[in-house]
């Protein structure tokens, strides 16, 4: 079974559309079941698997490009936090953890590639997570990256697909505007 085979759910289309601008190591923050870690390896890019139960990832904890750690990332005594500068692009789907932000735009390396997608202000009226705590605020993934990376792209609203939901994505640089404007937009995968 090929790593794009692994899980049934399909990568994020946002992720796709992005991935073409990301390098090694990838970091994929609260990987779950891993569908971005499977799409990723299989195109060749070494990724470093987080979630606080990597079960759900089965065979691809097991894969020569996937380095996984188990950790629970909201921890009040030792939590796990990335190495700052180690990663060409950082990963995160559907988890907000507000005290991880500074650290995950300081991961990335000189032109790594943050790219974030999440929940937003407004999803409790269609469904989980209605938890203003897990939910982002309008423009706080552009406030979380101001003065530190260039966005590329921004888009804050309500998706149909897989299912209603209010959305917030980001995908941002750590480069100056001039290189950031000639990066490619689609994704030749």
């Amino acid at each position: 079974m090929s790593p794009d085979q692994h899980n049934q759910s399909p990568p994020s289309p946002w992720v796709v559309r992005f991935s073409a601008l990301v390098s090694a190591p990838v970091l994929d923050l609260a990987c779950g079941a891993g569908r971005h870690v499977g799409f990723l390896t299989g195109r060749g890019v070494a990724v470093t698997a987080v979630d606080r139960d990597l079960s759900r990832l089965g065979d691809l904890r097991d894969h020569a490009g996937v380095t996984a750690i188990a950790a629970d990332l909201e921890s009040g005594t030792a939590p796990w936090r990335p190495e700052p500068g180690a990663y060409g692009g950082v990963i995160v789907t559907n988890y907000l953890y507000r005290p991880l932000l500074p650290a995950l735009v300081a991961a990335l390396k000189p032109g790594g590639v943050l790219i974030y997608e999440t929940f937003a202000q407004g999803n409790e009226a269609l469904g989980k997570p209605s938890n203003p705590d897990f939910l982002l605020h309008p423009g706080e993934l552009l406030d979380a990256v101001q003065g530190r990376l260039t966005v590329v792209a921004y888009e804050h609203g309500t998706v149909m697909q897989p299912r209603p939901a209010v959305i917030q994505r980001i995908c941002a640089v750590q480069a100056s505007p001039s290189l950031a404007s000639s990066l490619p937009l689609e994704s030749s995968a």
